[in-house]
């Protein structure tokens, strides 16, 4: 849902991309700090309770999960090695913001509601790894009713909501996540089905393998459509 959305954010990020390439910044560098530092704010910050902090900071700290394909393209560095980076280090980032929030939740909401966290985070990893299959195959399944970016804003949004005090709005977060992580499991398999059955092979393993895109996922450097 949030697709739409990424080329207006070039507007404001590509200035910052090239200003950070100015400095000598690396592009995998920003991918790394982007990460790592989700992983941890996430795990501290939601962990202690500190809910809207949380929110606010890891919002911010996202925008480099954007910047990097930005520098990648300016500098003319797309390489599929950056993407299979920028693709992995998504799946720790998810862990720590879902992770964050399964461990706030179960201490200090119940561990029902921390059970439905880890199965939002479970819903998340199998949307990504439908992708990634597909696209091994040389199918694609960027369809879906909640994708990369909408899972990171819905996820950010209950908490920040929770942490102004608004009741039950991060465990309807982490419901909607895995109601809608799962509809977008179903509607990425039916997808590549749709494609195979189309080639006329009912084996998908006999379809050749999908080419990347200059970064290594289709489309750029960094950004793929995400998963």
């Amino acid at each position: 849902m949030l697709e739409r959305w990424r080329a207006a954010q070039g507007v404001v990020l590509r200035p910052v991309a090239r200003v950070l390439l100015r400095l000598g910044v690396r592009p995998d560098t920003v991918t790394w700090f982007g990460a790592v530092s989700v992983l941890i704010v996430a795990l501290l910050c939601f962990g202690m309770g500190w809910l809207w902090q949380g929110a606010v900071i890891i919002a911010v700290l996202s925008t480099s999960d954007m910047i990097d394909g930005h520098m990648a393209r300016e500098s003319g560095t797309e390489s599929p090695w950056g993407g299979f980076l920028d693709s992995t280090l998504d799946r720790f980032a998810d862990a720590g913001v879902l992770g964050g929030i399964a461990l706030h939740l179960g201490l200090r909401v119940g561990a029902e509601w921390a059970v439905v966290a880890v199965a939002a985070l479970v819903a998340a990893q199998l949307t990504s790894y439908v992708k990634a299959r597909a696209e091994a195959i040389g199918c694609r399944a960027d369809v879906g009713l909640v994708t990369r970016p909408d899972r990171i804003a819905l996820a950010l949004l209950g908490a920040l909501l929770a942490g102004v005090g608004v009741p039950y709005a991060l465990q309807a977060a982490v419901a909607v996540l895995v109601v809608g992580g799962g509809i977008t499991v179903v509607q990425r398999i039916v997808t590549v089905r749709r494609q195979v059955q189309s080639a006329g092979n009912s084996d998908p393993v006999r379809l050749s393998p999908a080419m990347p895109g200059p970064k290594g996922r289709p489309g750029s450097r960094r950004k793929r459509a995400r998963s």
